[in-house]
């Protein structure tokens, strides 16, 4: 049972419930409920105020890599903190972007040179438009002026700042702001479940789409962006390696720039580096956040090639400067925090080490995937989706108003791990760094929570 500290408890509560306004949450709901609030963390658990520790299932929004308050990375921010804090990116440049860069690059496919710095992952997708339609607005060849428009996928979710709203795909988050978004060209992303088709036919359907509207409209068609193997926020939705390699070669094809959104799926979540890493695509634009940092600070960046660099050079008066910035561009504590985690990968073989849990992650996997309303498992490594039908058979699902996703994870924060749902699907994204026994604790408190709330409906 939790026991309250009574009167810190209550103020912090009183403060939080008065004057903040949490994201993605309805505060009417919010406001009725007692909220978990966190004071610290370690390893793989966040601690409450009470002393309380949640297994962290879904690594603080899908960023955290090493484990909370790992002593590498606190070192590398403490002894960045005796520099200098912060400095601006206008006009100057600092040490700690330098060599974070210079790792950086070593690690991303090989066709990738130039680094631009923002804070999250909605700015690396503003970026990544933004440079993606100015290099066709100033390309010496003239004709190309007319590709303006962009291809992004049904269901995707690129963040949600008006031009990465504009290229997503959840209504149910966006809808209300439709009016204020530039259209774009949407085409259908591979969901078999739901269109009741095998992987390989939901796939080819996807690209048959694409394919025809590359071909009739591919000279207005600026760049076409994509989560690559793994579409997040919209509940986990996964191709195989195969399909985004024809995805590439269609794009290549037709002389539309791809924008790789790795914005989730970087920094070893799908088991490798990159999900480009484990297609063996070479994109002409990558994004990446979230696990950048380590999941310590904001931090950003937008990877292009040296052509698309190049289109930006000139004199001044010619106007081909790239003019976007952010006031934290390449923070020195947000760099250094990036540079400790890349050195962590590399000194405890992360990647390598994290084949063994997945095997770990698989097997358990497959039993919760025998539980009568399981009506499928999605996973790419660490990324893993659990979707909840009320009839898998017949592919019904609950109805909304049940919250079965949502009632799920709360039984598995009463049993000490925190989820997050996405509708109802049970979102399972711990920390690379989570041991066997934790990976397996998360695990069956998972399959405890759907068989519990299940039980209590019949």
């Amino acid at each position: 049972m939790i026991l309250f500290k009574t009167m810190r408890y209550e103020d912090l509560v009183y403060i939080d419930k008065t004057h903040i306004w949490h994201p993605f949450t309805q505060m009417q709901e919010w406001i009725e409920n007692q909220p978990i609030i966190i004071e610290k963390g370690k390893g793989s658990y966040l601690i409450d105020i009470q002393g309380n520790k949640y297994l962290d299932g879904v690594s603080s929004l899908w960023t955290n890599v090493h484990g909370h308050n790992n002593p590498t990375i606190n070192k590398a921010i403490s002894a960045q903190l005796k520099k200098i804090a912060h400095s601006t990116f206008l006009g100057l440049s600092n040490v700690a972007a330098i060599e974070f860069t210079e790792r950086l690059i070593e690690i991303v496919p090989n066709n990738l040179s130039r680094v631009f710095f923002s804070d999250n992952g909605s700015t690396s997708v503003e970026v990544a438009l933004k440079i993606a339609y100015q290099y066709w607005q100033q390309h010496p060849v003239s004709q190309n002026k007319t590709k303006k428009k962009f291809i992004s996928f049904h269901n995707a979710y690129h963040g949600d700042t008006l031009g990465s709203v504009s290229v997503g795909g959840i209504d149910l988050f966006h809808g209300v702001y439709s009016s204020l978004l530039f259209d774009t060209i949407k085409v259908a992303y591979p969901y078999a479940l739901k269109e009741k088709l095998s992987q390989g036919e939901s796939e080819q359907k996807s690209l048959n789409e694409l394919e025809k509207i590359l071909q009739a409209q591919s000279h207005n068609i600026a760049a076409l962006i994509i989560e690559p193997l793994m579409q997040g926020a919209s509940g986990m939705l996964n191709t195989t390696a195969t399909y985004l390699q024809k995805v590439r070669q269609l794009t290549k094809t037709y002389n539309v720039l791809m924008i790789v959104d790795e914005v989730a799926t970087g920094f070893g979540r799908t088991g490798a580096m990159f999900a480009c890493d484990k297609a063996n695509i070479q994109p002409d634009i990558m994004c990446m956040a979230k696990g950048i940092s380590g999941g310590y600070l904001p931090l950003a960046a937008t990877l292009t090639t040296e052509d698309i660099f190049n289109n930006f050079l000139g004199n001044y008066s010619e106007n081909k400067t790239f003019f976007h910035g952010h006031t934290y561009t390449a923070n020195q504590l947000a760099c250094s925090a990036g540079l400790a985690s890349l050195k962590l990968f590399e000194k405890n073989n992360i990647l390598e080490r994290l084949q063994e849990k997945i095997i770990i992650l698989i097997a358990g996997l497959q039993e919760i995937g025998k539980l009568l309303p399981v009506a499928q498992i999605r996973q790419e490594g660490f990324m893993i989706g659990i979707e909840i039908y009320q009839d898998k058979e017949n592919h019904i699902p609950f109805p909304s108003s049940q919250k079965i996703g949502y009632r799920i994870c709360q039984e598995a924060i009463r049993c000490g791990v925190f989820l997050r749902p996405l509708g109802d699907t049970l979102i399972l994204m711990p920390p690379l760094s989570i041991s066997k026994k934790e990976l397996k604790l998360l695990l069956e408190i998972t399959k405890h929570s759907i068989i519990k709330i299940l039980e209590d409906d019949k």
